[in-house]
């Protein structure tokens, strides 16, 4: 099971909108070096909704490549389409990833014995450790828990990670998948608290920008020493909302650009952070102490 601080990694890019190779380089050794525990590579912080299959397999097949083994990758390989999350997730398999971060399917609205159908096809289909992904507020899409328990009977079904938000649903999740099923938080403004109260880690944008302090913090955190968590999540909790100001990863790009580790490159109909926004962020930079 992986634990504590993941970071959902952005995918780097240069000015023209094409993958930066040798920031994508940087950005694997420098949470290497700061102690995060594990990568995910195109997630959808890694904007895999605007990647086509190609490169989106080419960029997890170097991500595992440029860790080697030193930190597990997990390949983000949701699709509103069923046979795409296929063909992705053969791809993760295939490059050596760790697991495969699934999100619901986006758009589609599919009912709960939909969601069920449609992960147990991609579990079935590939033999690799899945893990689902429930944002609703992006997906228009909220895999219920009691869908989750269902889910969780499935052997290489390992995980989920919740960026609802709702601390209410942790001890319902747990309940129904049980002790060895994997909790992760995708919601940063929540996670702290999200581990105290028995999850497993954070699935972090914030961890782009701040990846030691996350460390630190996710690990106080499932240690059980609240006093310090909250107090180190003090000092991210500003990056926690100035890094959705705007849509991510907007401002999280506008972060890591700013911090030098990679070019000013996004793509449509994502654009750059607005300039009213930009002194917002870097005050939340500011304030934990990575400028």
């Amino acid at each position: 099971m992986f634990k504590g601080s993941i970071v959902a990694l952005i995918t780097p890019m240069d000015e023209k909108g094409k993958v930066d190779d040798p920031a994508l380089v940087r950005l694997i050794e420098f949470h290497i070096e700061a102690g995060t525990t594990a990568i995910v590579s195109v997630g959808t912080t890694g904007e895999s909704a605007t990647l086509d299959e190609i490169e989106h397999c080419t960029v997890i097949s170097r991500a595992v490549e440029i860790a080697a083994g030193r930190i597990p990758i997990i390949a983000g390989t949701g699709a509103n389409a069923t046979a795409e999350a296929i063909r992705l997730t053969r791809c993760a398999r295939d490059a050596g990833a760790a697991a495969a971060l699934l999100v619901t399917p986006y758009y589609n609205k599919p009912t709960q014995a939909g969601l069920i159908a449609h992960y147990s096809a991609v579990a079935e289909a590939v033999d690799i450790p899945q893990i689902l992904y429930n944002v609703p507020g992006r997906t228009a899409c909220d895999l219920l828990p009691e869908t989750t328990g269902e889910l969780a009977r499935i052997s290489n079904i390992i995980g989920l990670k919740d960026a609802t938000g709702d601390l209410d649903r942790l001890p319902r999740l747990r309940t129904l998948c049980g002790p060895d099923f994997a909790l992760y938080s995708g919601d940063d403004a929540s996670g702290c608290e999200f581990m105290l109260g028995g999850g497993d880690g954070v699935i972090s944008v914030t961890n782009n920008v701040a990846p030691r302090l996350m460390a630190e913090m996710c690990n106080a955190a499932l240690a059980g020493e609240r006093d310090k968590a909250l107090a180190l999540n003090d000092r991210l909790d500003g990056l926690h909302r100035a890094l959705f100001i705007e849509s991510s990863p907007i401002p999280v790009k506008w972060a890591m650009h700013r911090l030098g580790l990679t070019r000013s490159g996004i793509r449509l109909p994502l654009t750059w952070l607005s300039d009213e926004f930009q002194t917002d962020v870097l005050r939340a930079m500011q304030q934990a102490g990575v400028l």
